[in-house]
């Protein structure tokens, strides 16, 4: 058993464990103290059953938060009538009751707590009375002491509780975190699914077209030629038919299939015109020798620089943004950096870089997004030519 595991014990179980050396002193004592003008004069078997009743019930005050701290308050009294002195005379019964007096003030429901604490304080009269040494002055000393002692349980319950429910707080702000973060993902790969549909369905709209287009040019010699023209018009027409209806589920309502390709970084001299035009100064540099990219990774890049816009302008409130597009060997590099408040996020919590890098990882790709050292935030997505 490791230390993590007692000490988990320890924490669960320590006050079962203080009950039980309770247990065992109150006997021990009992049997030790009798004949003596300062133990208790009951017979030794109420004794015992005494030790029993104020200190067993406490097991069970999980359950009973009221109900066992009662019971025992009402053993203490009824053991008086039989056995005067064998509270008053006893350490361990003194300390039993004040932690019942604890246990009353932890209680969550305030009615049952004062109630508790009235219950204690009329056993204390009780045994005050029975007791042959007892007087007012002591029924008032004791009933301060345990009084402070329900005090403490009581500011210590209140504690427990507030703890409690920002523990729970905490705990459903993570599960909404990472809710949100799944539907992020989920949104955005749906996205990707209706975006894909567009690009590659464009392009087997203009296959097929070029195809049917081949197909009548031939001459009438040509049958296998235009046999095998058909067979691929035909083909695309049926794919693109299985499309439509498979991607048409993931649109909204209010969206069509695109008549024309998806952006690019064609169209990105237009994005950042357009995030002029909204009041941010926006700086582009492209390094390196432009070359053809796939739909998708075009695609790809052109929404990785519009989401580090659209965060600068929305979120970081930001007075300046920099784009840089890198042409290497095999590969191309976009960065998004502005001198904003350092939020990627704002308030949506990040679940547009969360989709940023489901689109990315989906090309094979690497994407680093986070606060500048030097100020403002910076976006930086690296994605295979191919």
């Amino acid at each position: 058993m490791n230390r993590h595991r007692l000490w988990v014990l320890a924490r669960t179980y320590w006050f079962d464990a203080l009950i039980v050396a309770a247990l065992g002193l109150e006997i021990a004592w009992v049997v030790v103290s009798r004949g003596r003008t300062d133990g208790p004069s009951g017979p030794l078997w109420f004794d015992v059953l005494f030790a029993l009743g104020t200190t067993v019930p406490l097991f069970a005050r999980h359950r009973f938060p009221f109900g066992a701290p009662a019971t025992v308050g009402v053993v203490f009294a009824a053991s008086s009538f039989v056995d005067d002195r064998i509270t008053p005379s006893g350490l361990v019964p003194v300390l039993t009751a004040f932690a019942v007096f604890v246990l009353f003030g932890l209680i969550r429901n305030h009615t049952q707590a004062i109630a508790g604490l009235a219950l204690g304080i009329g056993v204390s009269a009780v045994i005050s009375h029975n007791d042959p040494k007892g007087s007012i002055g002591n029924f008032i000393f004791t009933s301060i002491a345990f009084t402070i002692a329900w005090a403490i349980g009581f500011a210590l319950g209140r504690k427990f509780k507030e703890a409690e429910e920002a523990k729970e707080r905490l705990a459903r702000a993570e599960r909404e975190r990472v809710e949100r973060a799944r539907l992020a993902v989920a949104d955005e790969r749906t996205r990707i699914a209706r975006e894909l549909h567009d690009v590659v369905g464009h392009s087997v709209s203009v296959m097929t077209v070029q195809a049917s287009a081949a197909r009548r040019l031939l001459r009438p010699h040509q049958v296998k030629e235009r046999e095998a023209l058909l067979v691929v018009e035909q083909t695309g027409r049926e794919a693109l038919a299985e499309m439509r209806k498979m991607v048409g589920v993931l649109r909204r309502p209010e969206e069509a299939p695109a008549l024309a390709p998806q952006p690019s970084l064609e169209h990105l001299d237009k994005l950042i015109e357009n995030t002029r035009e909204t009041g941010l100064p926006v700086e582009l540099r492209i390094e390196g020798t432009p070359e053809l990219l796939s739909a998708g990774i075009d695609l790809t890049a052109y929404r990785l620089v519009q989401e580090g816009l659209t965060n600068a302008v929305k979120h970081a409130r930001a007075q300046h943004a920099e784009v840089l597009v890198r042409y290497g060997k095999g590969f191309i590099e976009l960065t998004v950096t502005d001198d904003g408040t350092g939020d990627g996020g704002g308030d949506s919590g990040g679940n547009g870089l969360v989709g940023m890098r489901e689109r990315v990882s989906v090309y094979g790709g690497e994407l680093q997004a986070g606060p500048r050292s030097e100020g403002g935030f910076r976006l930086h997505a690296r994605l295979p030519v191919s």
